[in-house]
This record gives structure tokens, sequence and C-alpha cells, in this order.
């Protein structure tokens, strides 16, 4: 059971964070967080960030990064480019007529190129994660995207998971680049039904994080690294067992199936890391230029890292 007060502090936020409260914490009927939700783009967060697309399509003038983007002269990953703004308003869960009135699948088609061997936009490049993006924003969007999703399938490593620097030679799978691979391919299995091949993919990039408890190197059990238990929002592309577990229990939901067991001392990270009034704090956040700030500075109380946390352990706990 979540207290009153801490579902009115949370409840007391931007409609992109409040909807969700209201359907998975606060119990509403979809009429309430339905209306909710629809505010999302013409109030706060999803309104400022739809307010910086640019005529083209894109924003800030680039597929992954900003146009003019110089990593020698910036500290930090921007985040501000078409990937990451089109990621944001979809997990916000911004309704995707919005921006199929504005055309931007087919404003990307024709404008956006990917850094990396300038590479049409829909098509995706190399990067496990930024495809895993490409296919679910492409799916949100009404893009035609199927050829990603069987790009999976097809570079999976030998240990059931993916790695992002498979281009250069990396033969191990890395637990960021195979929580995002498994997010697109969820999102492709939602929206179509996915293919025996792709579904297959999924199955066995869970394993691969599942034998591992969400958190050990399977070779001497040891937890993977510090950062693993250290959680902020927004996830980005970084790995850490909160997202992870907001990812098992999306797919719980889609599968239709219990929690799996092999979850329990990743959930108890989770629960540990509870405040005594039942929220979480934000670790450090990851660093690099944005629009704005959507969540509290390090060490402050956040509602979406709250949100998430408690969500999980109500679905952990009422199986």
């Amino acid at each position: 059971m979540v207290g009153t007060e801490l579902v009115g502090w949370l409840l007391d936020s931007d409609p992109a964070l409040r909807w969700q409260v209201e359907r998975d914490i606060a119990g509403e009927p979809p009429e309430v967080w339905e209306a909710t939700r629809a505010r999302i783009a013409t109030e706060g967060f999803g309104a400022r960030l739809l307010s910086h697309q640019d005529p083209d399509g894109q924003w800030a003038g680039g597929a992954y990064f900003p146009a003019g983007y110089d990593p020698a002269r910036e500290p930090g990953q921007p985040w501000t480019a078409t990937t990451w703004s089109l990621t944001t308003l979809r997990e916000w869960g911004m309704d995707a007529a919005v921006l199929r009135e504005r055309r931007t699948a087919e404003l990307l088609a024709e404008h956006a190129r990917w850094e990396y061997d300038d590479l049409p936009y829909w098509g995706g490049e190399v990067d496990c994660c930024i495809n895993a993006w490409t296919v679910a924003n492409g799916l949100w969007l009404g893009a035609d995207v199927g050829g990603i999703a069987d790009w999976f399938a097809e570079h999976q490593l030998d240990d059931g998971g993916w790695n992002c620097a498979w281009v250069d030679g990396a033969r191990r799978s890395s637990v960021h680049s195979t929580l995002n691979s498994l997010k697109g391919l969820l999102a492709h299995e939602i929206a179509t039904g996915g293919t025996e091949a792709t579904r297959a993919a999924r199955r066995a990039g869970e394993e691969y994080l599942l034998v591992r408890g969400l958190f050990r190197r399977l070779s001497t059990g040891e937890p993977i690294a510090p950062w693993v238990g250290r959680f902020a929002y927004p996830f980005r592309w970084c790995y850490d067992v909160l997202n992870a577990a907001e990812y098992f229990r999306e797919a719980s939901a889609h599968d239709g199936v219990a929690p799996e067991p092999r979850l329990a001392e990743a959930i108890g990270l989770i629960r540990d890391a509870r405040q005594p009034d039942g929220t979480w704090v934000q670790g450090d956040r990851h660093a690099g230029r944005v629009w704005f700030e959507v969540d509290v500075p390090a060490g402050e109380r956040s509602k979406w890292l709250t949100l998430s946390g408690t969500r999980v352990l109500s679905w952990w706990d009422e199986s």
C-alpha cells in the first residue's frame, strides 16, 4: 500500500509524470489518467520539448548528436538531438497523433541522416541502442522499421545479448546494450506480434540478464559494478537494476506471466534504496547538454524514480 501523503506528493507534478501516477499507483479510472495524458502536448515538459522541434522534423539539427557537436569541446553527451527527443516524448506517453500531424516520420525520412556513414534515419545504423530507440520510435510514428527489428536477431552475440561495440570486434555482451535492445524488441512485439526470430531473440536476451540476476558477473558472482544499484532519472542509455526491472515489469504484463523469481535479489536492491518516507533519491545524473531539467539534482527526492520504484515493488509484491 502507498500512503496518501506520498501519492499526493507524486500527483503534484507535470502531466508527463502525473498520468502514470494516476494509472499505476493511485488506481484512477482510464477517463482520469487519459485526460491528464492528453495534456502532455500542450502543457509542461511535453509542450516545451515539442517547441524545440525544427521545421525539418529534427531536434537540434541532428539525428543522434546536435549539429556542430564537438566532443573535444563539450563535456558529457548531449541529449538534445532527434533520437533523444523522440524517445523522451514516447516514454512520457505523448499521443503519437501530435507528431504524425506534423509529418514527423516523413520529414525525418527526407532530411535526417545518421552521423555514422550518413545512413537514412529509419533504416537504423550499427549501434544496438540507437537501433532499439529507432525501432520503438518508428513503430510509434508509423514508419517502416521492420528491417531494424530483424537486425537484432541477426546481430545477437553468442552469449545471448548485444554489444554496441560489436562493430569494433566486441564478442561479449554489455548489459547496457542488451537492456536497450530488449526494449526495442518488446516494443516491436507489442506493436506487431514480432516474428519467430525476434521473439526468440528477446527470450535469449532476457535470459542473458536473468542468469546474472540482473547485476552479477556470471564468472565470479560479484556485482558487475557499483553503478548497478545507483539510480538516476532520466535513465538515458545507462543500465541499473531499476531500469532493468521496469523492463521486466512491462514484459511480464505483455506476456501475461508472473515475475521471474530470479529477479528477487535485484528487487531487494531496489527495496533497500527506498527511503523511510517511501521515496527514492536522485543519484548522479548523466552529464550533458539538455533542453531543460525534468528532475531534481543529485541527493534530492526524485518523483520519477519514486514512480518507477513504487510500481516495480507493487508489481513484485502483488504477485
